[in-house]
């Protein structure tokens, strides 16, 4: 340490600081240029050019549209809460800010390789809090975000706004327990609730935990969707039957706030996701040849964080591709797939984790997951089921679903 340089200034906190401040800012700037890049990958999908006329290539189009929103009328409805219609925006925004705190964007700098006489020694995580309870605080802050939500639309003061809070907590409710199901199982597998200890794991002799647990896999990502209000799962702001759901009273800054928030959660989603199955900065899926260290000099630290940053981008864009591909659910389905599909599937796997464990066939665990995927299969056409509530109902007249002549008409 330089004899200047207070003694709670250590080469960690630095770290921790500076990843913060440069992750914060990858967020915000990358959720502006994300918006961009979905109206370009919605042009694509429906044959389209998408915006282009400001700047080159389109590229200043998020600044317009910031500068206009910031200049447009902020209103606020008579008879709505005021107080929580401007807290609901915020609430929105701060759980995707702090949640990846705990995410490790690199391995172990080298701090001697550091350039200039700066005297100091050994190494440190390339980590905004090197905290033993990573995975823990990342649940716990993802599930704030129906906070912002139900607020916003209670205060609105408008039914639609309303019945759109109301769908979107019954929806972040009920999907927060296959995933943390989901999860579980993966911790089990793993035994520690450590996301670089995670990484190391999968780096060390071992393959990505989505080829452990593709099912899990499969589960955590679709509650990730559910979590972030995406479609398929939208239904709290199907302008179809209720406008804009719960911010259809919004406007001006607030109303970007909530988009604002919505990214930044498929920014830590999919950074998230990105630790716990593709192996953090991993380049090798499978547990033979070679891979990535997990620490080295400056240079090798920034080749993991451009893997890591990589990785997460290819899973938002696989995200925005679901949104303009996949039609909206039905409310019904919606939660008929959690409680009747994703909870049974996921306690399946955490029964057949739990068993692998114990007679330690953790190097088999993709046997166990072929296994609760052939269970599935198995026993699915076995379970009960109702009436199909999408049958055709015949009209006179139609050629796709012509009304049946009874036999006394005939």
């Amino acid at each position: 340490m330089p004899q200047w340089m207070p003694e709670f200034m250590t080469p960690q906190l630095i770290a921790s600081v500076v990843t913060i401040v440069v992750m914060i800012h990858v967020m915000l700037g990358g959720s502006a240029y994300l918006i961009l890049l979905e109206r370009k990958i919605c042009a694509w999908t429906q044959d389209r050019i998408g915006p282009n006329r400001v700047g080159p290539l389109g590229l200043l189009q998020p600044i317009a549209d910031g500068l206009k929103l910031f200049f447009k009328e902020d209103f606020i409805p008579r008879g709505a809460d005021r107080v929580l219609f401007v807290l609901a925006p915020g609430l929105t925004v701060l759980p995707a800010l702090i949640g990846f705190a705990v995410i490790p964007w690199a391995g172990r700098l080298d701090l001697a390789s550091i350039p200039g006489d700066w005297g100091w020694s050994g190494s440190v995580s390339i980590v905004g809090a090197d905290v033993n309870i990573g995975v823990i605080y990342l649940l716990a802050v993802a599930s704030l975000g129906v906070y912002g939500v139900a607020l916003g639309g209670w205060a609105s003061n408008s039914k639609y706004s309303f019945i759109g809070g109301l769908r979107a907590s019954a929806q972040m409710i009920s999907y927060e327990i296959p995933m943390g199901l989901a999860l579980l199982a993966l911790i089990l597998t793993a035994g520690t609730i450590r996301p670089d200890e995670i990484i190391s794991q999968q780096l060390e002799g071992g393959s990505w935990y989505i080829l452990h647990h593709p099912l899990a896999a499969i589960l955590f990502y679709v509650c990730m969707l559910a979590e972030a209000n995406r479609a398929p799962f939208d239904l709290a702001e199907a302008e179809a039957e209720l406008v804009g759901g719960w911010h259809t009273e919004y406007s001006s800054m607030k109303w970007a706030m909530f988009f604002l928030g919505e990214y930044c959660h498929m920014i830590a989603g999919g950074a998230f996701f990105v630790v716990l199955f593709l192996g953090g900065w991993s380049v090798n899926p499978l547990p033979v040849g070679y891979d990535l260290p997990a620490g080295g000099p400056w240079w090798m630290i920034l080749l993991q964080l451009g893997i890591v940053l990589g990785k997460v981008f290819l899973m938002v864009c696989l995200t925005m591709v679901v949104r303009w591909t996949l039609p909206r659910f039905r409310y019904d389905q919606l939660m008929r797939l959690a409680w009747e599909g994703m909870i049974p599937a996921a306690l399946l796997i955490v029964l057949v984790t739990s068993a692998m464990v114990y007679f330690g066939w953790t190097g088999s665990m993709w046997l166990g997951s072929l296994a609760a995927i052939a269970a599935i299969w198995i026993v699915r056409p076995m379970m009960p089921t109702q009436t199909n509530p999408n049958r055709r109902i015949g009209i006179i007249g139609s050629r796709f679903s012509p009304a049946r002549e009874t036999a006394g008409e005939a």
